[in-house]
């Protein structure tokens, strides 16, 4: 495919110069909409710039206001305490922001929908009291506790979603009862005690606890991560080349694959200085993979974006709606109760405070603040993995400083209250380019 056809292409399927203009206004402060990959093989290296002032002029910041948050809150917290980016501490802040992360993957698929789930700490806790309680108490096999735990979650999030979705409550209204009534059934599971203490040696204690302490692990990992990245990224272009739509070209590809490898292999450096490559991270990255694939790449995935830009138009296309909704609702349960089992082997316990406290403000502000739009129909599972490292490095830096909770809830509040800002200034200047 050449650049000349692409451009013919994409002049095909503009409007008439004599069309009719609904809102003239609009129309001439609207950013036109040039394909990335044109401009990246007609001007080169000017491209990548001429795309990153429409993307501003358009609203369209992605990753980059959480990419700069992430850069001021290494150096600031770096500046105050030279043991903010020790090896130790980033291995901390990598598997304590797991069990969050977990559950924030399943907000995202809530909120892409435009909805909200307040249940999913509650859940979380009935999944780590379940475990606990057949595991240890009743003597069942660990691996099938954890299974059952599992499948729970993904019936209470199918239950919240059958309310909402074939019934018609709303969605705040049924998973706050749902925060209130599983929260009540951890506490019957667990019993007098209130605490059951687990087997730091079994499965679930080892979630947060093992590491690949061979330093082939980490680079092994950083290497698979690298040539997927490319492999994928070239198949694409491949395939677009093939059927004669804009790609990207293979020098965009490999710069992108370039910086990833130089995060890859330094966070793996940093790794095998410490204990080695955390299993916690390793099983993060397979389901945000797993996921992020769900989302982009099949037919499921492109029915709950539809879903979240407009519920009318998606039922008009033949989408059943009820079962979309169902079914992410199901998958957040899920998501939510794999999180209560990092938590679980974090305090290697089951208490009544689990699933309690600050959770639930974590897991819905790693969402949002990673990138997901709380308006739906905006959104990856990657997101999950930015804003929960924000949360988490802010929370980690505070401590180090030794400054009081109270504090790092203003702090995480305050973040995300500008996260919201910007996503809302976003959504209004994408309609005034014509791009909402």
């Amino acid at each position: 495919m050449t650049t000349d056809k692409s451009a013919t292409s994409l002049d095909k399927t503009a409007a008439p110069a004599d069309a009719p203009v609904g809102n003239p206004d609009a129309a001439d402060g609207a950013a036109t909409v040039v394909d990335p990959r044109l401009l990246i093989r007609e001007q080169g290296f000017a491209g990548y710039i001429t795309e990153f002032k429409r993307k501003i002029s358009g609203g369209d910041l992605g990753s980059i206001p959480v990419v700069v948050g992430l850069a001021i809150i290494a150096i600031v917290f770096q500046s105050m305490n030279s043991e903010f980016l020790s090896a130790k501490n980033i291995s901390d802040i990598a598997t304590s922001m797991v069990a969050t992360g977990m559950m924030a993957v399943g907000i995202i698929f809530v909120l892409l929908l435009g909805e909200i789930d307040l249940s999913v700490g509650s859940v979380s806790g009935v999944s780590g009291a379940l475990v606990a309680v057949l595991s240890v108490t009743q003597g069942m096999n660990e691996w099938l506790a954890i299974l059952v735990a599992v499948v729970s979650g993904a019936v209470m999030g199918a239950v919240h979603g059958f309310f909402f979705a074939r019934i018609g409550a709303p969605a705040f209204a049924v998973t706050l009862a749902g925060l209130l009534f599983w929260l009540g059934f951890m506490l019957q599971l667990l019993g007098d005690s209130g605490t059951i203490n687990l087997d730091g040696d079994g499965v679930v204690g080892k979630l947060t606890t093992y590491y690949f302490t061979d330093v082939a692990a980490a680079y092994g990992l950083a290497a698979v991560a690298v040539i997927g990245y490319f492999a994928a990224a070239f198949l694409d272009t491949r395939r677009r080349e093939a059927a004669g739509i804009p790609s990207r070209p293979i020098a965009d590809i490999a710069v992108r694959t370039g910086v990833l490898a130089v995060f890859a292999f330094a966070a793996a450096y940093m790794f095998n200085q410490y204990r080695g490559l955390p299993l916690a991270l390793v099983l993060f990255l397979i389901v945000l993979v797993g996921t992020d694939f769900l989302l982009r790449r099949t037919a499921y995935g492109r029915k709950i974006f539809a879903l979240g830009g407009s519920v009318e138009a998606s039922r008009r296309a033949g989408i059943n709606v009820t079962a979309i909704r169902i079914s992410v609702f199901s998958i957040a349960g899920t998501f939510a109760a794999i999180g209560g089992l990092f938590w679980a082997s974090k305090i290697a316990a089951a208490n009544q405070g689990s699933g309690t406290g600050d959770l639930l403000m974590n897991v819905i502000a790693a969402a949002v603040i990673g990138g997901t739009s709380l308006f739906g129909g905006r959104g990856r599972t990657w997101n999950a993995l930015l804003g929960v490292m924000v949360i988490v490095s802010i929370q980690y830096g505070l401590s180090l400083e030794g400054i009081a909770t109270p504090i790092q809830y203003m702090v995480t509040g305050a973040v995300l209250l500008a996260t919201v800002v910007i996503d809302s200034v976003t959504r209004k200047t994408q309609k005034t380019a014509g791009r909402a």
